[in-house]
């Protein structure tokens, strides 16, 4: 790994900095849409081994995340938004912190076998695989595809919750995957377009660095139209309802209306000279890419979380 991260083992290590290294922002995301697989799917689990699930999997998302940052240390020590993490910090040392991520991701693969199934464990091991070795190690540096084909490590997590659960991959679980590989171009895609002086600088490959901002903004606003096409096709497999086909075609509408604006606009045109840490401070040119970004992360929050409402509804009418 790079010379610019210090390798200073344990000794200024705290608990905060190990699960600072499990991406706990990201893990938020992954453990609600494997809680909503697991509720989506058709069967049921006690209250204990549903909780066990969701702590298996929210730990081997926290696994590949702190892979992630081990591998990645060089990178980040040099981007506004990760230098503050504890690799570049020199709090914790990059064998230290492969030690962490290898521990906790066979532990949470063990632990998915043991309260589920054979089948949701091999996927949750693949899927920690696919984080370290296919995205981050393979794409991330060498094609600006990485997010659209990495997305797939971040559209596992609610498949692996229906699976723990009934041991099969059926349609439904394939669209809760679905929709999430969808929303991630457009959702990094329009950070990307606000922070490609920190990619540039870095030489990571992102979309408006390698095919130019006016590229990168239809791309987003081609992958939203698809986003709101796949998200209505719960309405007519029958995982979603009438609630859920309501809720989702308002959503989409807004996604819609700031996809048109970022491709209207000229954001990322001129990359930022200053690349402040917060995700939401930016230059008048780029809000537009800020709201879109910002607004992402509600909108699939939204999305699934009335999938579980709806799926929770039926139930106790039912």
């Amino acid at each position: 790994m790079s010379d610019t991260v210090t390798p200073v083992g344990l000794s200024l290590a705290e608990p905060s900095d190990f699960f600072a290294l499990m991406k706990p922002r990201v893990m938020s995301l992954v453990v609600f849409t494997a809680w909503v697989g697991l509720v989506c799917a058709p069967g049921t689990v006690s209250w204990f081994s549903g909780a066990m699930i969701i702590l298996c999997i929210a730990a081997g998302a926290g696994a590949a995340g702190a892979l992630n940052m081990w591998y990645d240390a060089d990178i980040d020590a040099h981007m506004t938004r990760t230098r503050g993490r504890p690799l570049p910090q020199g709090k914790i040392s990059g064998e230290a912190a492969l030690t962490f991520g290898i521990f906790v991701s066979a532990i949470s693969v063990w632990g998915l076998y043991w309260v589920a199934n054979l089948t949701a464990a091999l996927w949750l091991g693949f899927t920690i695989f696919f984080y370290l070795v296919i995205y981050s190690m393979w794409l991330k540096r060498r094609t600006p595809q990485n997010i659209v084909i990495g997305g797939a490590a971040g559209a596992f997590p609610p498949m692996i919750g229906w699976i723990a659960v009934t041991g099969d991959v059926p349609l439904n679980a394939v669209l809760l995957f679905a929709i999430i590989f969808i929303w991630t171009p457009p959702h990094f895609w329009a950070l990307a377009l606000y922070k490609r002086g920190d990619y540039e600088k870095v030489g990571i490959p992102m979309m408006p660095n390698v095919k130019g901002a006016a590229s990168t903004r239809h791309q987003i606003l081609a992958y939203s139209v698809l986003l709101a096409a796949v998200t209505m096709l719960p309405v007519f497999t029958g995982l979603g309802g009438v609630i859920y086909g309501v809720i989702a075609g308002l959503l989409n509408g807004a996604f819609l209306y700031l996809a048109y604006r970022v491709w209207r606009s000229q954001a990322g045109d001129e990359p930022a000279k200053d690349n402040p840490q917060s995700l939401y401070d930016v230059r008048q040119g780029n809000k537009v890419a800020r709201d879109l970004f910002a607004y992402s992360i509600l909108y699939l929050f939204a999305i699934f979380a009335v999938l579980a409402f709806e799926t929770l509804v039926t139930g106790w009418i039912g």
